[in-house]
């Protein structure tokens, strides 16, 4: 008789409001349960505030995987290190242990004025950055859309605790099966970022798929596909 796969807990992008996962979980196949954990877009929170709102969600006496993408990552990394009960597997898109921006470029970062993260993200900021060039109208409309969901300061020291994030200790410390989704067109994220992780955990199952830095978003099928995969593989479980 197959096994059902573990509850998935996803922790969305920089946005916060995970409706961008909505078309990742219908990409899932039938049958597997999963939660998307919902920050809020008008006050702050830092990764520490965060983690006591994922710790919230995670689920009681049940088995799960914890999936996150990019801005979530280090915080996903820091749940998996304290080894909750039930968790068997550890899913990074797109993700980093410190932060991806360095160099003179993370110090200009770090001065931008609140303001000017809501007016770099036209359309056409959006296409080069996060959804590829060829991606649909609709799909930049939506990621703009929940861009401007978030308030301005909010996405501001968002962005600054990615600037400043390092999880490399609590990285050492994840006991559990590990995946890597990385995009090979990523602009934000760059293979740097997967070596460091690497480096750390040499056992990270790594996955490359055609595609930008938001991976759930323009290749939702393949990467369900993925998961699942790994899943079913690295746990020895079937669907």
């Amino acid at each position: 008789m197959d096994l059902k796969l573990p509850r998935i807990l996803l922790l969305p992008g920089m946005d916060g409001s995970g409706e961008l996962l909505r078309e990742f979980v219908g990409a899932l196949p039938v049958g597997v349960e999963t939660t998307v954990v919902h920050y809020p877009g008008d006050h702050v929170m830092s990764y520490t505030e965060l983690e006591a709102l994922v710790w919230a969600a995670v689920p009681v006496g049940e088995e799960f995987v914890l999936l996150a993408e990019s801005y979530s990552t280090p915080l996903a990394i820091r749940i998996a290190a304290e080894q909750p009960e039930g968790l068997r597997a550890l899913v990074l898109c797109s993700g980093f242990a410190s932060s991806p921006v360095r160099g003179w470029l993370r110090d200009v970062a770090m001065m931008l004025p609140l303001r000017t993260l809501r007016l770099v993200f036209p359309d056409v900021v959006v296409r080069w950055l996060l959804v590829g060039s060829d991606a649909s109208q609709v799909l930049v409309t939506e990621v703009g859309s929940q861009i401007d969901w978030v308030e301005p300061h909010v996405l501001a020291a968002r962005v600054r605790e990615v600037l400043v994030c390092d999880v490399h200790a609590e990285l050492a410390r994840v006991k559990v099966p590990i995946q890597y989704l990385r995009a090979a067109e990523d602009r934000l994220v760059a293979v740097e970022c997967l070596e460091e992780i690497l480096m750390i955990q040499p056992g990270t199952a790594v996955t490359v798929l055609d595609g930008p830095h938001l991976l759930l978003q323009r290749e939702p099928e393949a990467c369900a596909a993925r998961v699942v995969e790994f899943l079913s593989t690295g746990l020895g479980v079937r669907f």
